[in-house]
């Protein structure tokens, strides 16, 4: 575990930028100590990394805060993005270098602008965020998501966990027993209602991340117990036949 101060230091974000996106729920610490002081670990700095890349990319916080939460979300699709639009600002920054020393060689007044021009970085820009901003889920999820305070997320937040909390409680049981199908119908519904129309294809993508490891992994098994994820990943994919 890091402390806010330690992952300033280590990262460059401001303790200020840190706290800011623990209130806006963009990235919440792992835990807090008892006296209230922010712990991060490797599952919430890697988080931090996604949104330092993205806002490379321009993306506003409230984007980037839509595009984490959304089922669409594909780290790798988005590690691809990234990784053009910083080759593009690679070469971007290469032309001006060319362009400062030639004007510092040759002297007097060069009017050619054309290494000024970011117009093809600006279009991959607008592109890759148009890929994320125009799936049915991520519009839905903005929608819903407009205008909701912080205390309105929290709530939300913890009735998902409830249900996770109330999985825990048959974990060790058939995933394709009654009970533990009936959540699954439950959980699909909840995220209806309050975050986007969770179809089976979503619902199935959603069970996939919940067991694969990292901060989805970590946060239901903190509210069911340790295998609850896994759990709920298998009683998924038997509902979603």
């Amino acid at each position: 575990m890091m402390t806010v101060n330690e992952v300033s230091k280590l990262t460059g974000v401001s303790i200020r930028a840190l706290q800011y996106y623990d209130k806006i729920g963009l990235l919440h610490p792992a835990e807090y100590t008892e006296a209230g002081y922010r712990l991060y670990d490797n599952t919430t700095l890697e988080r931090l990394q996604q949104i330092l890349l993205f806002r490379e990319l321009e993306f506003s916080l409230k984007e980037i805060q839509s595009i984490l939460q959304s089922p669409d979300f594909d780290r790798d699709r988005a590690l691809d993005q990234q990784i053009c639009l910083l080759t593009l600002k690679k070469e971007h920054i290469e032309n001006l270098i060319t362009f400062a020393r030639g004007l510092k060689q040759v002297g007097g007044m060069n009017m050619d602008f054309s290494a000024f021009d970011t117009a093809k970085m600006d279009e991959y820009a607008t592109k890759a965020k148009e890929k994320w901003q125009h799936t049915n889920a991520y519009q839905e999820y903005t929608q819903k998501n407009k205008g909701r305070s912080k205390d309105a997320e929290e709530a939300l937040a913890r009735g998902l966990m409830l249900i996770f909390s109330d999985f825990g409680k048959c974990k060790d049981g058939d995933p394709a027993l009654p009970e533990a199908q009936a959540l699954v119908k439950r959980l699909q519904a909840y995220i209806s209602e309050n975050y986007y129309q969770c179809t089976p294809e979503i619902l199935q993508t959603l069970g996939a991340m919940y067991g694969a490891g990292g901060e989805f992994t970590e946060n239901i098994d903190k509210a069911g117990g340790e295998g609850t994820a896994k759990f709920v990943e298998r009683a998924i994919s038997i509902y979603c036949k």
